[in-house]
């Protein structure tokens, strides 16, 4: 999850990220690192939607091997995400109990917000970037050497420009545009927000009316970019940031082609609605102090029919769905559409 503040009753998201690269060449003269199998580890965190956005991808693409991953808690304090989901609350990997321990490595005087996704270089312990943006695209351009066999093309470089345009507007008006409803200082500042953040759902839901994806006729970075935020969407958005002009399961097009993904491999078995609930009811006690986690809302329509098939497009292109999560991957059914 990125760190942002209120600015004139505005929520701005802070986005000084660390912008290390890990690149094929590893070119010390830019500052990149190396790409090295086995030498890095994925700090991710099952709750946060950036962070969401790397499992998919790690996931697709088959690096599982070649890029560990570390799974922090849904829930997190002022200072860090912690590890409470591994054994005495210490990631086996790292030897660590919070991600800070690993900014503070590098940066000891390190003064931002400690977020997830994050890669650290596993020999020194020592954070690398968290820059959630750059890491996706990352993984798909510079780490091609460990991509599975049938591995999809996520940013054809034929359709890259398309991609970046409609990946910044999504992103500024949709990604974060949930949170500048719900991190709102003042009525007016909410409801230019709000505004914003529907006028935007609408252009999707006309867009994706008679095209399966955003961009071209398979998946790519763009769809694994909104997927994120439209499978938050009714479970947390629609009530805890009063996005509440509509949920989702009224937008046809959009729900349709939410479920599309969510039933895709690699997907919908990335996503722990219990994690994402807990997450956002329980850390953010501005917005609901008593820290209640609601029971709804019901899943099982995640897994209804959607008949996207209709508009045509292979969801992995010229490539082949990924294999089953690792055995320690695995969502657990309590977060899981029974």
């Amino acid at each position: 999850m990125t760190k942002g503040q209120y600015v004139a009753d505005d929520f701005d998201r802070d986005t000084d990220y660390i912008e290390d690269r890990i690149t094929a060449d590893g070119d010390p003269d830019s500052g990149a690192w190396k790409v090295e199998a086995g030498r890095y580890r994925l700090i991710a965190a099952r709750a946060c939607p950036w962070a969401n956005r790397a499992i998919i991808v790690r996931r697709l693409l088959g690096l599982e091997e070649a890029i560990g991953m570390g799974l922090t808690g849904p829930t997190h304090d002022a200072r860090s995400w912690t590890f409470d989901l591994d054994p005495d609350g210490v990631d086996p990997v790292l030897g660590i109990e919070r991600l800070q321990e690993a900014y503070l490595a590098r940066f000891p005087d390190y003064p931002k917000g400690i977020t997830v996704p994050a890669i650290v270089d596993v020999p020194t312990g020592k954070v690398v970037t968290n820059d959630f943006a750059q890491i996706t695209l990352d993984l798909s351009t510079e780490w091609t050497a460990f991509h599975r066999d049938g591995a999809p093309d996520l940013y054809p470089e034929a359709l890259r420009d398309e991609i970046d345009e409609v990946s910044s507007w999504v992103y500024t008006d949709v990604n974060d545009g949930v949170y500048r409803c719900g991190f709102a200082g003042r009525q007016a500042s909410y409801e230019r927000a709000y505004d914003r953040l529907f006028a935007a759902l609408d252009r999707l839901e006309e867009r994706l009316t008679d095209r399966r994806y955003l961009v071209g006729d398979q998946v790519t970075e763009a769809d694994i970019r909104l997927f994120t935020t439209l499978v938050r969407f009714d479970a947390v958005y629609h009530g805890h940031f009063k996005a509440n002009r509509n949920k989702l399961v009224e937008m046809p097009a959009l729900w349709g082609y939410a479920r599309d993904l969510f039933q895709t491999p690699g997907f919908g078995d990335t996503v722990d609605f219990a994690q994402i609930k807990e997450h956002y009811y329980v850390v953010h006690k501005d917005i609901n102090p008593t820290q209640v986690v609601p029971k709804g809302p019901d899943l099982a329509g995640w897994l209804t029919p959607h008949g996207r098939e209709a508009l045509g497009g292979r969801p992995f292109g010229d490539g082949t769905p990924p294999p089953a999560p690792l055995p320690g991957e695995v969502v657990p059914a309590v977060g899981r559409p029974a």
